[in-house]
């Protein structure tokens, strides 16, 4: 029926082979395809059968095959193969693990669907429970003692296990507690209230609420009284805690037939004044004789030393509706390196739709504060400059673009001034033409007289900034000599000037782009400025903010139930980009083939398939795999996940595991369905 479907249609074999080549052990030669469409040649030819036999011999299961089916959107073969892949049995209902008080019964169910005649065996630990076949197990929990609990669902000799689940018995609190059936009865029953709590920033919050029912009750925790997005388990735990999560606190406790509220508690998280120095955040964290108070005001310092250096670096490559570019992920990477070095504080982002680009510059000027030294915005990609006011191109901006749909640096820098930063620094590695769609002079204002500005500009005033192109790589010329001198110990304007002779002497672009400097800096400050010794600035907000900004996922590892245990890790390449690799540590030893693969990534990260569980890093096509791959094991697969600011929830995804038995020529396939948090800048709610 799939030939009948594919042969002849114009959505036919040749786009499934497309589709299903995106894995690389699916994908076919040339000459393969080629011997596949000579087939309607031979009497009762098929190109359809002979690609199938061919995706066959390489293990393609019916699950894969459905989903390129789908992908091409044919629905009546999807439709057809439906069918097939419904025959399998497969779990629809997996018990839950529960708490509930001794001498009370408990049910967990288990339900599947498959073929006619599915029979089911409940398992406590490694021993049956006798008579326990039905889809449903009755526990009575007489003694206070937990225990793991499974279900064998089997059709003949197909058989697969549902998830353990686990009774946890708790001793009970009153008489009446143990009367019989009392979940289902008397509705759910709160065993465990969260409790108040006072924190400082840094802290990590941990809040539990605990209920027993049947069925299983499930929680949302709410603050304020509005819901906690992703806050769906007896734990609330949120790890570098600011002010942004005081409040009130309570969790709504539900099932099919019941509900009940917990008590609402406070939670205070201690707060310093917005103004507070560096050494009052040190001298609040001593311990001092009652009776003594602590000033919020620190004297002025002759000395010119940073309490903090920040830098936001933002790199545009793919533009919707213009011209690609190459050097920014090259550039914004080798910048952050240098600047980490200098003891900078860094967030490097790429790809940024115009919200997302408003919002990161929201969150860099929150980590601007008085006792900031230096902060330093770099931008790569598309840009313009009209009336003296420039104007950074975020990747969604229309074709005849103005300046609404992009970021003017003049109201940036005005922003920075009203947080008395003490250096502000622009470098602008971008086109400065006139855009001839845009005549509008924005209403920027007036900007202080602070002697503490220095713009570097990649090019002149009306004209183009290159890239240059070295082998794979590709550098803007404005980083390529920046490179040089970012590490000398110089005032910014002589070190930039000594970055203009460099740009002077190469031939390709003399007469065609030269770095313009623009600076009323009245001091002698350099991006080199020693900043106060590591310590006194621990408890700010600002570390907290930039901190949350740079937390990747734990190193974790799964066990599934045929034994085999996998290694989930995780590297950043930005603070926006991740890689996800899965690793094989131990199997039995009749499994003699099985890799773990990624499935289910969220659509709202636009995904690549083409840089999802490759073989090597290099073939996540990224030219800065040799460098973040230093820190992940051989023998995985890597995962390439992008745009982790656009996530509205927490990441999770599904672990698949196949795997063959020795002597067995079908794969078995497992998944786990894993939920990593917020990573990195996702953490920040750009969106």
């Amino acid at each position: 029926r799939l030939c009948e479907l594919l042969d002849n249609a114009g959505r036919g074999w040749r786009k499934l082979a497309e589709l299903a080549g995106a894995e690389k052990r699916f994908r076919c030669s040339v000459e393969e395809l080629e011997m596949c469409s000579l087939k309607v040649l031979e009497p009762r030819g098929s190109p359809t059968q002979c690609l199938l036999q061919l995706l066959a011999e390489r293990d393609c299961t019916l699950r894969y095959l459905l989903g390129c089916l789908e992908r091409m959107g044919h629905e009546q073969a999807c439709r057809v193969l439906s069918s097939a892949v419904q025959d399998g049995i497969r779990i629809t209902v997996q018990p839950e693990s529960q708490v509930v008080v001794e001498g009370t019964k408990v049910s967990l169910t288990c339900c599947a669907t498959g073929p006619p005649g599915l029979m089911y065996q409940w398992f406590c630990g490694r021993q049956e429970v006798p008579g326990a076949t039905s889809p449903e197990l009755v526990i009575d929990t007489a003694t206070p003692v937990g225990q793991w609990y499974i279900c064998r669902v089997n059709c003949g000799a197909t058989f697969t296990f549902s998830r353990w689940a686990h009774v946890q018995v708790e001793k009970s609190s009153s008489p009446s507690s143990a009367s019989g059936y009392c979940p289902s009865m008397a509705g759910l029953q709160i065993l465990r209230q969260p409790r108040p709590c006072r924190l400082a920033e840094g802290d990590t919050l941990a809040l539990e609420c605990r209920a027993i029912g049947n069925p299983p009750p499930q929680y949302q925790w709410f603050r304020n009284r509005r819901p906690v997005e992703g806050a769906q388990a007896p734990q609330l735990q949120v790890k570098l805690v600011t002010t942004a999560e005081r409040g009130s606190y309570s969790c709504h406790v539900f099932n099919l037939f019941h509900e009940v509220w917990s008590q609402e508690v406070d939670v205070e998280i201690g707060e310093g004044p917005r103004q507070t120095s560096v050494t009052s955040h040190l001298l609040c964290s001593q311990q001092s004789p009652p009776g003594v108070s602590h000033s919020v005001t620190t004297p002025p310092s002759p000395v010119l030393a940073a309490t903090d250096k920040v830098a936001l670096l933002i790199g545009n490559m793919h533009y919707l509706h213009h011209k690609q570019l190459q050097a920014p992920i090259v550039d914004v990477h080798a910048l952050g390196a240098l600047l980490c070095q200098l003891d900078f504080k860094v967030v490097s982002l790429l790809d940024l739709r115009k919200a997302e680009m408003q919002m990161a510059v929201n969150e860099f000027l929150l980590l601007l504060d008085k006792g900031v030294y230096a902060g330093l915005l770099y931008y790569a990609g598309h840009g313009y400059e009209n009336f003296g006011n420039s104007f950074m191109v975020p990747i969604d901006a229309p074709s005849a673009y103005t300046s609404e749909h992009c970021l003017c640096v003049q109201q940036v820098l005005q922003e920075m001034q009203q947080r008395r930063t003490g250096l502000n620094i622009f470098l602008l590695d971008m086109c400065r033409k006139r855009n001839l769609n845009d005549d509008i002079i924005p209403q920027v204002g007036a900007l202080e007289v602070t002697a503490n500005i220095v713009f570097g500009y990649a090019t002149c005033a009306d004209a183009e900034a290159y890239e240059l192109s070295q082998g794979e790589l590709s550098n803007g010329i404005f980083v390529t000599f920046l490179k040089r001198w970012l590490l000398e110990d110089e005032k910014i304007t002589v070190l930039l000037d000594k970055v203009a002779e460099d740009m002077g002497t190469l031939e390709i672009t003399r007469g065609r782009q030269a770095l313009e400097l623009r600076s009323n800096l009245s001091e002698r400050r350099a991006l080199t400025d020693p900043i106060r010794p590591p310590g006194q600035d621990e408890s700010s907000a600002r570390n907290l903010q930039w901190a949350k900004a740079h937390v990747l996922p734990e190193s974790r590892h799964l066990c599934f139930d045929c034994g085999v245990t996998v290694q989930l890790g995780f590297a950043a390449e930005f603070s926006n980009i991740m890689i996800i690799y899965t690793r094989v540590l131990a199997a039995p030893k009749d499994i003699t083939q099985c890799e773990a693969r990624l499935t289910d990534i969220p659509e709202e990260l636009d995904v690549d398939l083409k840089c999802t569980n490759k073989e090597s890093p290099e073939e996540l096509g990224s030219p800065l795999a040799s460098i973040w791959s230093l820190g992940c094991p051989s023998c995985s697969l890597y995962s390439r996940i992008c745009g982790l600011q656009k996530l509205r929830q927490e990441l999770a995804f599904t672990v698949c595991l196949q795997y063959r038995y020795q002597g067995m020529d079908d794969f078995v396939e497992e998944r786990q369905r894993v939920s990593v948090g917020r990573p990195l800048i996702a953490k920040l709610n750009l969106q």
